[in-house]
């Protein structure tokens, strides 16, 4: 046994048993990593404008040792990366989002890019899939406010049920009909799923026929049934919807347990992001000591999560010029702290997360560099 991982010791002795200890450690295949990392949050929950997963991979095989966190991957970052010898990046964000057309030394990305593949690191992002998630960035925003209830502001969708068509169509067919001319027609249209019952429709036993479809089905399906007029007229078209996930989705709706003032709401945002300074716009006839009761937040950019919601206070990283003036108006105080100031401090919780998702099977361990560009001068 190590007992000298866990006796006061020299700086240096400490440092040779963390190696010992790090290299007792098991690698992981980096396909096995991935697919861990989705069951832990699903890509499936980002937003679908959204650059997520792995985004750079050396050549196969790759295995990961050590897994590096990063709220931005700079050049600043990449530099500590590589000197901690990391195998696979996990940065929140994604430092590839728009599509490259070369990968040169000229601009910082490309170089990103260019010094992963070159020492073999991959890199991976899932950015909006963990703001949505139920243990993710929001959800650890919230925990600063104090007790509270929560909900997503935008719910998300399960991404595959209940079907894999978007439409629904139902129609009858009596028996002085062709059943199996039609049966045998809707089932030869691509992307559609038949199934049929039999049903008794004023006195009269007939077979209730549903298709669940696509949008580009959906258009042969009519072209196919307006051919008989009788049929098509006690056709029904409805659009599906897939279930919402409880718990998950952008954004979230919290309402305290107990109401605060505003000054002591401040008090407890600026301890919770470990900030000296946050930024504040007074809704319209509020001061320091009005109540807040409910808190609509989102981490990062919320302008678009956030607008139009019923709060006492808005609290993200930022919003434009515009939107704050209408929450303002509207009596909303508005709370900013920097895009970044509102997601990073999530990844100690996340490191600890994906210790116990991953029987600390591999090193997990967080950026010294990284920190938001902006700075209160």
């Amino acid at each position: 046994m190590l007992s000298s991982c866990v006796r006061r010791v020299p700086a240096a002795v400490r440092f040779i048993d963390s190696l010992i200890c790090n290299s007792s450690r098991s690698f992981m295949d980096l396909k096995a990593l991935l697919s861990s990392l989705n069951d832990f949050a699903s890509l499936s929950f980002a937003e679908s404008w959204d650059n997520v997963g792995l985004l750079v991979e050396p050549s196969p095989p790759h295995t990961v040792n050590t897994l590096f966190l990063t709220n931005d991957l700079t050049e600043e970052v990449m530099e500590e990366v590589l000197q901690k010898k990391a195998d696979l990046i996990l940065s929140y964000h994604p430092p590839i989002f728009r599509p490259m057309k070369r990968i040169t030394w000229n601009t910082w990305k490309e170089r990103l890019v260019i010094r992963a593949l070159e020492n073999r690191v991959a890199i991976y992002s899932p950015h909006t899939a963990y703001d949505a998630a139920p243990q993710g960035v929001n959800n650890w925003l919230a925990k600063g406010l104090g007790d509270c209830t929560s909900r997503p502001i935008h719910p998300s969708k399960a991404p595959n049920y209940p079907t894999e068509g978007n439409h629904r169509v139902e129609f009858s067919i009596n028996h002085s009909q062709d059943l199996d001319k039609v049966m045998s027609a809707v089932k030869g249209i691509e992307d559609v799923s038949v199934t049929s019952f039999s049903a008794r429709i004023d006195d009269e036993e007939q077979t209730r026929i549903s298709l669940n479809c696509t949008q580009k089905a959906l258009m042969q399906v009519v072209d196919f049934l307006s051919q008989n007029k009788q049929l098509y007229q006690k056709t029904e078209i409805l659009s599906l919807e897939k279930p919402l996930l409880q718990h998950t989705g952008m954004g979230r709706l919290c309402t305290l347990d107990e109401s605060v003032s505003l000054a002591t709401m401040i008090d407890r945002i600026k301890r919770h992001l470990k900030l000296s300074y946050v930024r504040l716009a007074l809704g319209v006839g509020r001061t320091l000591e009005s109540q807040v009761k409910v808190v609509a937040l989102c981490a990062g950019s919320g302008s678009s999560v956030l607008q139009g919601v019923e709060a006492d206070l808005y609290f993200t990283g930022e919003m434009s010029h515009h939107d704050i003036l209408d929450a303002a108006s509207q009596g909303i105080n508005v709370i900013l702290c920097e895009h970044s100031n509102t997601e990073r401090g999530f990844l100690s919780d996340l490191r600890d997360m994906l210790g116990s998702h991953l029987e600390n099977k591999i090193n997990i361990i967080l950026s010294e560099t990284d920190r938001d560009p902006l700075q209160v001068v």
